[in-house]
């Protein structure tokens, strides 16, 4: 009995002993977890702080413009430079006057896309801009006005600026440092199928359309907040006024636009009598033709010529031609390696005809030529139009150009053997 007592009381030792050391593991274990929660719920802190900190960082508000549409206020483009600047502060100031909420250390940032050389032609054909310059310049102070403000080219090609507008909306709204987008595009319906596609109900609040020109019923329907800024843009779209022109030109040489032709005006009706009855005969007036403009780059700007002048400069043998690149993009890269005059001091009616010669080469690149100032032709500058129905006719001796570059049904008089006779004599 007594032996058995021991060896249990040995065995219960034994059970006390091992459960005290569970014990203190356990507690060791529960220490060591509650330690981990403790550190990984400061990180989680720490994380928050963090993450909150980067979204209120750098906080910018960002200014999209399709400037193929919205335009600036004339005053603003003929001050070059200065008025360029002026915008951007203008722009700057009406943001954040809008933005008030906001304005505690944020960022203005701003880019506006357009194809400046179609821009400075539609302006030119409105009537609202004389010198292609100003709109450069302005282009130029806008960029330089504030570090973060963009004035960019995009070139010629369709839906370039708008493409360019889409892809920067979807990233910035993507971001969280981007508190407020502001969308330049008043104008184009085309915008609306894609703010229905990417502005979800959260990001309503954060973006917001700038009016220049009436908002389009497809916009309005978005539900987006709009703003008017006519103080900064232009509140009507550009219209070709050259269109409306009573007389249009004699030849096709370089106009920036041609009006169609005014309707012929109907003889007045003769009267003649057959058999004791009079009828009057009302004669049917010839149709006219529509005007032709080429695309996409459209008719060269006007050269008005002294006949005097073009004469002399045509004269110079090969041996004092006068060198095309030198007088018209400034001095030669050929140097003195250039076969061509390079001393002769021209007059501005020498410059004239050097340009107007010049044009009588077709561009190699033709209507797809995006160089605003090239100096070669983009269509046949030697073409009359016809009159009373007539087609049009290609008074150049050996016409260098193809027939795209012609108005549809032009005579060609003295074709360029190698180039037409296996094309047409007439088209």
């Amino acid at each position: 009995m007594e032996t058995g007592l021991r060896l249990e009381n040995a065995r219960l030792a034994k059970e006390l002993e091992d459960a005290q050391l569970d014990l203190d593991d356990a507690r060791r274990s529960r220490r060591d977890l509650q330690q981990q929660l403790n550190l990984a719920q400061q990180r989680v802190g720490q994380f928050s702080v963090d993450c909150d900190s980067m979204r209120n960082r750098n906080p910018y508000i960002m200014v999209l413009i399709d400037g193929d549409g919205m335009i600036f206020n004339e005053d603003l483009i003929h001050m070059g430079i200065e008025g360029g600047k002026q915008a951007a502060n203008a722009l700057r100031n009406s943001v954040l006057e809008h933005c008030s909420e906001l304005t505690d250390e944020i960022e203005i940032m701003a880019k506006v896309c357009a194809n400046i050389t179609g821009l400075s032609k539609a302006m030119r054909r409105d009537g609202s801009l004389e010198n292609p310059d100003d709109l450069r310049d302005f282009t130029l102070g806008f960029t330089q006005g504030k570090a973060s403000f963009d004035f960019i080219d995009v070139g010629h090609g369709k839906e370039r600026a708008d493409s360019k507008i889409k892809e920067c909306m979807r990233w910035h709204l993507r971001n969280h440092n981007c508190k407020q987008i502001l969308l330049g595009i008043s104008y184009d319906a085309g915008y609306a199928p894609f703010l229905d596609e990417v502005v979800t109900q959260d990001d309503r609040c954060r973006i917001t359309i700038i009016e220049g020109p009436p908002t389009v019923r497809e916009l309005v329907s978005t539900g987006l907040q709009i703003l008017n800024f006519n103080n900064i843009f232009r509140a009507e779209k550009l219209v070709d006024r050259l269109a409306s022109s009573p007389t249009p030109p004699s030849t096709w040489a370089g106009v920036t636009s041609i009006a169609p032709p005014p309707a012929p005006i109907a003889p007045p009706p003769v009267t003649t009598k057959t058999n004791g009855t009079t009828k009057k005969l009302t004669p049917v007036a010839p149709i006219a033709k529509p005007a032709w403009v080429p695309s996409p780059r459209g008719l060269d700007p006007p050269i008005t010529v002294n006949a005097t002048v073009l004469d002399k400069i045509k004269r110079r043998t090969t041996n004092n031609k006068l060198c095309n690149n030198h007088y018209l993009r400034g001095p030669c890269a050929k140097g003195d390696e250039c076969c061509f005059e390079h001393q002769y001091k021209a007059t501005d009616e020498d410059l004239k005809a050097i340009a107007y010669l010049t044009r009588l080469n077709p561009c190699l690149n033709g209507q797809d030529c995006e160089l605003e100032f090239c100096i070669y032709g983009h269509h046949c500058p030697s073409v009359s139009m016809g009159t009373g129905g007539k087609d049009p006719v290609c008074n150049a001796f050996g016409c260098r150009f193809g027939k795209e570059d012609h108005p549809p049904g032009t005579v060609i008089k003295h074709p360029r053997k190698e180039r037409w006779e296996k094309d047409y004599e007439r088209y």
